[in-house]
């Protein structure tokens, strides 16, 4: 017979599966819709129609980071939000607000800064962080610093069920 204690955890297990599966699906479809924003926004243009973007500076750089899929600089930043029909001459100096916008969302947690050798540094967007529940807080720090518990024939990092 199966204690309480162990439905519990595999019901724990079953819904954090099913919420990093969600998770990933959405990062999926957001990419996919930043893509089409941006195919519909080349369209629109190449039709010789006046391209509109509903939203701020800040959605527009965060739409851009997301469809690309690696790390851009803040002129491949600009010149994405000009090929989909970003208004940029509102701005007095749009390289400097996208810079700041891309700072912000790098210390907000959302795209991340990455130094570069022989290339000016770039930002990318961060994937979504997966949970996991561990039992103790020395299964805990196991998990953050690599080492296995005594005991453990495997890790719970990367198996599946």
């Amino acid at each position: 017979m199966m204690a309480a204690a162990d439905r519990y955890r595999e019901a724990l297990d079953a819904a954090l599966r099913e919420y990093e599966t969600l998770g990933r699906q959405r990062a999926e479809m957001d990419e996919r819709l930043a893509r089409l924003a941006q195919t519909i926004g080349s369209l629109t243009r190449l039709c010789h129609l006046t391209p509109t973007v509903p939203f701020g500076l800040t959605d527009a750089c965060r739409m851009v980071l997301k469809a690309a899929g690696h790390p851009l600089t803040a002129l491949e930043v600009r010149a994405q939000l000009d090929a989909m029909g970003f208004d940029l001459a509102r701005y007095s100096n749009d390289l400097a607000s996208i810079h700041t916008v891309l700072k912000r969302l790098n210390h907000a947690g959302e795209a991340e800064f990455v130094p570069r050798a022989w290339e000016k540094p770039a930002y990318g967007w961060k994937r979504p962080v997966q949970s996991i529940a561990v039992s103790s807080r020395a299964e805990a720090e196991a998990l953050f610093t690599g080492k296995q518990l005594p005991g453990a024939a495997h890790s719970r990092r990367g198996r599946k069920r």
